[in-house]
């Protein structure tokens, strides 16, 4: 049984290192180029850019909110002790004072635990009432690989606790993907929103430009909560979670040119610069593997035998020397390491480049705890050579099972 460290491993690698993630007001004005409604407003990055905004708007009735990815901003905290990242206020005033609070500080949420998301702009948009505050989202069904439309009336709120509490509230509508969504199958999702007749027609369209951006932004999920009726009978996205496809980026540069890099863990950007997939763990022997399968694969066997694995690293299809040394460098900076397991099996990947870079990596960290190798596949033969001939304390195994048990034995948990 998977160890909740590497659960939480697996949530991470399926939702957050395969995927973009876009603040608020970045999604909303993709939305808009899509004829999604939107409600007005722009982001800014100074409180002086904030009072622009704000009294540009024209309005007294506006919403400050704090971009940050994460959930529960309104129920979050900065670290400069302030309250809450969404504020309603009624001049540009207002905004300026608000934006010097947020801007540069973290918030903390539950999402976030005490690490917080650096506040890096503030969204100022118009207040807008709702009559109806619906929930919306696209993403794949993987059982049937086929796009999936989940929606429900009980928006505005946590959806899976919609879900516990009343989940024939929820719908669900496979799309097919030669058809895409029609114009029946617009209107009975739009039927289930809870919606006025006067808004239905106008609801439909918005699913069918929300399928829109996911098929042709290469999206893995979009969720809109709320997705709201005004008094007037218009439909607007209130709040947009968009997420993208990391391997859809050389098609969507423009997408990925929005990429906010503070918002991610420092050592996972600098893992990605070299094509390196790293996550760290709370536990003590670090690990570098090829491929994300093989790497659940092996922290699931240090669990087995003991051991606790102190992060995810997957090096690819195309380690070298050097990225294998920045692999090192990586997992060496956790002063919890006492111990490295290296499983690697060599297809697309040479084990002999593998072997080199262990070896320039022993040799210019100077370490001096141990490292059990296990590699199979193309010139493994080189490789053992290789490490044989190095005359560093290197153990080098051809199967799993020992290779594991010897590195939990050799670094036993502090």
């Amino acid at each position: 049984m998977l160890s909740r460290n590497i659960a939480r491993a697996s949530k991470t690698v399926a939702n957050q290192k395969r995927f973009l993630s876009l603040h608020e007001f970045r999604s909303a004005a993709l939305l808009k180029t899509y004829g999604v409604g939107v409600p007005d407003g722009s982001a800014a990055t100074t409180p002086e850019k904030a009072y622009e905004v704000a009294k540009a708007l024209g309005t007294n009735d506006l919403v400050v909110k704090a971009q940050a990815l994460t959930g529960g901003r309104g129920k979050g905290h900065f670290d400069n002790g302030f309250q809450g990242g969404v504020k309603l206020i009624s001049s540009p005033e207002e905004a300026k004072e608000l934006a010097e609070k947020m801007l540069g500080h973290k918030l903390i949420t539950k999402q976030t635990g005490e690490a917080g998301k650096e506040v890096t702009a503030v969204y100022i948009v118009e207040r807008r009432d709702a009559r109806t505050e619906a929930y919306l989202a696209i993403l794949m069904d993987r059982s049937t690989q086929t796009p999936l439309i989940v929606a429900s009336s009980q928006g505005g709120m946590d959806i899976e606790g919609v879900a516990a509490k009343d989940p024939d509230a929820i719908k669900s509508f496979p799309v097919p993907l030669e058809e895409g969504v029609s114009d029946k199958l617009a209107i009975d999702i739009a039927s289930v929103l809870g919606y006025t007749q006067e808004a239905i027609p106008e609801a439909a369209k918005t699913v069918q430009n929300l399928y829109k951006v996911f098929m042709e932004r290469d999206c893995t999920q979009v969720e809109i909560n709320p997705l709201s009726e005004t008094p007037d009978h218009k439909v607007l996205a209130m709040d947009a979670k968009l997420n993208f496809d990391d391997n859809a980026a050389f098609r969507q540069k423009e997408v990925f040119s929005w990429r906010d890099p503070s918002q991610e863990d420092p050592e996972e950007v600098t893992a990605a610069e070299y094509g390196l997939n790293f996550i760290k763990l709370d536990g003590n022997i670090a690990n570098i593997v090829n491929g994300a399968g093989l790497a659940m694969a092996t922290m699931d066997i240090i669990k087995l035998y003991g051991g606790a694995p102190a992060n995810f690293l997957d090096c690819g299809g195309t380690a070298t020397p050097e990225t294998i040394e920045k692999a090192f460098e990586l997992i060496l900076s956790d002063k919890k390491v006492n111990g490295i397991f290296v499983n690697i099996f060599g297809g697309i990947v040479r084990c002999d480049y593998v072997a080199e870079g262990l070896i320039a990596a022993t040799k210019n960290f100077n370490l001096d705890i141990p490292v059990v190798v296990r590699l199979q596949g193309t010139n493994m033969a080189k490789a053992k050579e290789l490490i044989e001939n190095s005359g560093l304390k290197l153990y080098a195994f051809e199967d799993l099972d020992p290779a594991a048990e010897k590195i939990v034995a050799l670094a036993p948990k502090a």
